[in-house]
């Protein structure tokens, strides 16, 4: 596959922590002016750019002169509110500089639970790329809960990608991309050039965080990836000081890590089901109902069925998953976790003796199933 990117219309950037502070804490003016020079001058080539940054919490702790890493919410709550103004501030000042418009746009999980809250994110966010602005995305840090907490920039920025149909995710960071084992302990480390499919192998290569502002480790990066290539995104992860890095990426230069998408993408409702919406529970199915979901593109009826765990009620969204664990899809159920329980491993005819009443046959339709492993 060509790495020739020149010919795309839309392009989401993710700058993480690590990529616009210094060690001491603080914005690192010069380089976030860098960066916003090379995603002018692409802007002004005609490209759609869409910014999710990071540094909010890093430009607070810069202004309040902390030395000490923030570890409970609320901390990171107010060093937020302190920082956000900060950072989207400088975004305005140097965007300016180049005759762009920006926006301020702060999300959380709840955006994208909620279905209406989801498309009118997404009709918001289109408009404001009619009006020729960029939109500067973030988590919104202030308001945010661990329930409610996207976890990391990474992975919201995938979310935007698939959310607008960008044909590339650029995520910027402080390495250059995948390695075969750690760089940090192994020099004999490799750089991989590409990647087709997220495999168990390498989400085991994958540490934890790796600087002590950002919160994305490589395996972050990996479930952005795996987001990305459901919703036909191609997504790399490249050094941010590389000089000209997005010019060079954009040109098909060979540089950090491409991540190659599926062919066939997710519809958008099933990119919700899959990735923007939060599972309540999970429901163990055999093998024969295995084979039916996933080579078969089948319903799931309460025959397969072997197990469930959690709460869910009428309407969630459940993790399907076999006798080994293995997450197979996810899926908007037509009954509760109780239910459920008791109609398991019953053939539909059985439901209305067992419940009372039968609504559907289905626990899981398929047009409301989104299969997440390849047949």
């Amino acid at each position: 596959m060509s790495r020739d990117f020149s010919k795309i219309k839309r392009l989401v950037v993710k700058i993480g922590s690590s990529s616009l502070t210094s060690a001491s804490g603080k914005l690192n003016l010069p380089q976030m002016e860098l960066l916003v020079q090379q995603m002018a001058a692409l802007y002004h080539r005609g490209l759609a750019v869409i910014l999710v940054s990071s540094g909010a919490v890093a430009a607070g702790i810069g202004k309040l002169g902390l030395q000490k890493r923030l570890r409970t919410i609320p901390e990171k709550q107010a060093v937020a509110a302190v920082g956000q103004g900060i950072l989207i501030h400088r975004y305005e000042q140097f965007f300016a500089q180049h005759g762009v418009t920006v926006a301020q746009v702060l999300l959380t999980r709840g955006d994208f639970v909620d279905r209406r809250r989801f498309l009118n994110a997404r009709n918001a966010l289109e408009y404001l790329l009619q009006m020729k602005v960029i939109p500067v995305i973030n988590e919104n840090d202030t308001v945010s809960v661990d329930e409610l907490k996207l976890g990391d920039n990474d992975k919201l920025s995938a979310l935007v990608a698939g959310l607008l149909d960008a044909e590339l995710l650029v995520i910027l960071s402080d390495i250059d991309g995948l390695y075969d084992d750690n760089p940090q302990q192994n020099p004999q480390a490799k750089l991989l050039s590409e990647v087709c499919g997220i495999t168990g192998e390498l989400q085991a290569m994958a540490g934890g965080a790796g600087s002590a502002i950002g919160t994305g480790g490589m395996s972050t990066k990996l479930q952005a990836a795996k987001m990305a290539g459901e919703t036909g995104v191609t997504m790399v992860i490249a050094k941010s000081t590389a000089p000209d890095v997005l010019e060079r990426l954009i040109q098909g230069e060979t540089l950090g890590t491409v991540f190659w998408p599926k062919t066939n993408k997710l519809a958008y409702k099933k990119r919700w089901i899959a990735f923007a919406n939060t599972g309540c529970g999970k429901i163990i199915v055999d093998g024969g109902a295995k084979v039916a979901l996933v080579q078969h593109g089948k319903s799931l009826l309460p025959s397969g069925i072997t197990g469930v765990e959690g709460h869910f009620d009428i309407g969630n969204t459940v993790s399907i998953i076999d006798d080994r664990g293995l997450e197979l899809a996810r899926g908007i159920v037509n009954f509760s976790a109780g239910e459920v329980q008791q109609i398991k491993g019953k053939q539909t005819t059985d439901i209305v003796k067992i419940l009372g009443h039968k609504d559907y046959d289905e626990v899981v339709h398929r047009n409301n199933l989104a299969l997440l492993i390849k047949n």
